[in-house]
């Protein structure tokens, strides 16, 4: 039994286009798995933005730290300011300049020191 040559062209065609059709279909994959690659690294939930979120997220929580700091600050402060009358006294002297009454004030000035005349010769 003899096969004639036009059924062995057909095998051998189809043969040689699975592999051209795995070959396409691997670059298709390898292309897909490289666009979801760049897309996960610089899309707009990517790794860079989520990295810019961070370091947001960071910032904003010094500010809150700080303003929170500073808020348990000025509390205190307006806590002494209720109830100790030393301390108004204090920032009346300090700020604004104010005496008891009786009270001298001095000021005192640095005297520079005089230059020395210039020797003869």
């Amino acid at each position: 039994m003899a096969i004639p040559s036009s059924d062995r062209s057909t095998p051998s065609a189809s043969s040689g286009t699975r592999p051209r059709g795995r070959r396409l279909l691997q670059y298709l994959l390898v292309f897909v798995s490289c666009v979801l690659v760049v897309d996960a690294i610089v899309g707009e939930k990517g790794l860079i933005a989520m990295m810019k979120a961070r370091e947001q997220y960071r910032a904003l929580e010094e500010s809150l730290a700080r303003a929170r700091s500073e808020n348990t600050h000025l509390r205190e402060e307006a806590r002494r300011l209720r109830e100790d009358p030393e301390a108004i006294e204090d920032i009346a002297r300090r700020e604004l300049g104010l005496m008891k009454p009786g009270e001298k004030l001095f000021i005192l000035r640095d005297v520079r020191p005089e230059k020395p005349a210039p020797r003869s010769r």
